[in-house]
């Protein structure tokens, strides 16, 4: 009896031991592990799962490669040498198969190590290619050249842009007053160009419906024949006898008119 407690109480400390040093690692989804041996990195990647490490001596660390953002914002000076407070958001991953470059040569930091840098290098170098105004215009252009300097630079570390957007472009009091100063000043413009348009439209339907009057005036005189006059006379007189009722007019006082028979 006594020996089988012993074999009990070994069994339980050896099973105590193996909790305790941990001999077994696991590399959970959306991440890649890095193993080390006394601090030293080795070159293998450890997928997700269960990985066996040697107690003290082996520790298992994890390197995310998931999908990742990250916003910043920061002053930059364009090409006309206005402020621009710009900020931004970026979604990266790690490659899986660079997940011991950017555990050893970023301290497993991509983020703090060599995307904030980068972001703020690349911003600063395209908005120095364009004007104020034409940061606004070609807000579309500005985005695709600052991703594409940070794929080119990101690469080398084993980290793929996924989305990049510009959330937002900010300037000077000054600025915006002047840009806002030169947007009234285009839509009065424009204003002005429609209302002279619409008054030459009707300077010009009114000449057409004067000379299309005259013209029907001048065709009405042409018509107009001794014969003509003569039928109206005639249709007038007809339609006075057809009213006449028969009867003579009454006249009261004064003398009686004198009339020349011939």
């Amino acid at each position: 009896m006594k020996g089988l407690a012993l074999k009990l109480i070994s069994a339980v400390i050896v099973l105590i031991l193996l909790f305790a040093l941990a001999p077994f690692g696991t590399v959970p989804a959306g991440h890649r592990g890095v193993k080390t041996t006394f601090g030293s990195p080795s070159n293998e990647v450890l997928s997700e799962g269960i990985h066996f490490r040697f107690p003290l001596a082996q520790k298992i660390n994890l390197v995310n490669v998931s999908i990742q953002k990250g916003e910043g914002e920061g002053d930059a000076a364009s090409r006309d040498l206005q402020i621009v407070h710009t900020r931004v958001a970026l979604n990266y991953h790690v490659k899986p198969e660079g997940a011991v470059s950017v555990f050893r040569d970023l301290g497993n930091e991509p983020g703090e190590r060599m995307i904030i840098p980068s972001v703020q290098e690349a911003v600063k170098a395209v908005t120095a290619r364009f004007t104020a105004e034409e940061l606004i215009a070609k807000r579309t252009d500005v985005r695709d050249q600052i991703v594409a300097q940070l794929r080119e630079r990101l690469a080398r570390h084993a980290i793929v842009v996924d989305e990049f957007s510009i959330v937002n472009f900010n300037f000077s009091k000054s600025f915006n007053e002047a840009i806002e100063a030169k947007t009234t000043a285009e839509q009065l413009k424009l204003k002005a160009e429609r209302d002279l348009l619409r008054i030459e439209v009707e300077a010009r339907q009114r000449v057409a419906q004067a000379r299309a009057e005259a013209e029907s005036l001048a065709i009405q005189r042409q018509q107009v024949t001794p014969e003509l006059i003569r039928l109206r006379e005639m249709e007038n007189q007809r339609l006075a006898i057809e009213k006449w009722d028969g009867k003579l007019p009454n006249v009261s006082g004064g003398a009686v008119p004198f009339i020349n028979v011939k």
